[in-house]
């Protein structure tokens, strides 16, 4: 990723946007100095956004199997029970 300034990146909006689109790399606007906003593909974005939801899924599971290792399972009549549904 490269960084620019916003001031730059203001006169030159639609080259940058053309140049993340064909080479997939990201370009971080500056604002004196400051990181305070990326220009990515929307592809990759979703790319991104999709890879995240899918760790946060593995994650889920992870905590899931290491409480019911340390808790047990719960039985399924049990459940039921306890939501109302038996």
């Amino acid at each position: 990723m490269r960084d620019l300034p916003v001031s730059v990146a203001r006169s030159r909006f639609d080259e940058i946007v053309d140049g993340v689109r064909a080479r997939h790399e990201a370009v971080v606007l500056t604002l004196r100095g400051c990181r305070v906003a990326t220009v990515i593909d929307a592809d990759d974005l979703e790319r991104l956004t999709q890879a995240a939801e899918n760790l946060a899924g593995l994650e889920a599971a992870d905590a899931a199997r290491a409480e019911i290792a340390e808790h047990g399972a719960i039985p399924w009549d049990e459940l039921n029970a306890d939501l109302g549904l038996a």
